[in-house]
């Protein structure tokens, strides 16, 4: 395997494990959504779960995608990830105390 090859599936691994930690955030902030019985928390995380499924769909894309690409969906895709969990940060601030 290239020096290239490992350092693709190094950043692929991070993204993998960085989307993985999103789910279980996501899965806590439901149950804690549910337990508030904070609709609007419920209704934000329901939308949170969409984006999380099209940074699924992006990093299915970026291990198929050619050099010339692969740079940008990186990008794109970390940025898609900082953002999610933005948001799960801030509707998590949001819920009350339990």
């Amino acid at each position: 395997m290239s020096t290239e090859n490992i350092a693709k599936k190094a950043a692929e691994d991070k993204i993998e494990a960085q989307v993985k930690t999103a789910q279980a955030k996501l899965d806590v902030l439901k149950l804690k959504a549910h337990a508030a019985k904070a609709v609007t928390a419920v209704a934000a995380i329901a939308e949170l779960v969409k984006r999380k499924r099209a940074i699924d769909q992006k990093l299915s894309e970026l291990k198929t995608s050619g050099e010339s690409k692969y740079r940008q969906a990186k990008a794109d895709i970390e940025s898609h990830v900082a953002d999610l969990e933005k948001s799960m940060q801030a509707i998590e601030a949001n819920l009350p105390a339990a």
